[in-house]
């Protein structure tokens, strides 16, 4: 009988151990750049980190406080959490440039 404890208690240690390491090595596998995220990763990103990545999308520094308003715009629309982050900081340059142009 306490064989057969043993036995159980350490297939269930290293059954805990398998799960815990999978799930650690998934965790290491997302990505942690807002640059390359989605627009539900840039609602919980700190101001310091939406302005960094806005100026690695955009390689400049110009309008970078309008393009992270604008950002923040569209990830408040609903149905907009799947947009990537380069393409929400893309559309809004190019509707900045436009305006300056006009």
């Amino acid at each position: 009988m306490i064989k057969f404890i043993k036995k159980y208690l350490v297939f269930l240690i290293g059954v805990a151990a398998l799960v815990f390491f999978a799930l650690v090595f998934i965790q290491t596998q997302k990505t942690t750049a807002l640059e390359s995220g989605q627009l539900k990763n840039w609602r919980g990103a700190s101001i310091e980190r939406r302005v960094d990545a806005t100026k690695i999308l955009t390689a400049s520094d110009k309008n970078l406080d309008l393009l992270v308003k604008c950002v923040d715009k569209m990830a408040e629309l609903p149905d907009s959490s799947e947009m990537a982050v380069r393409d929400a900081v893309e559309l809004c340059l190019i509707g900045i440039q436009l305006k300056e142009n006009i």
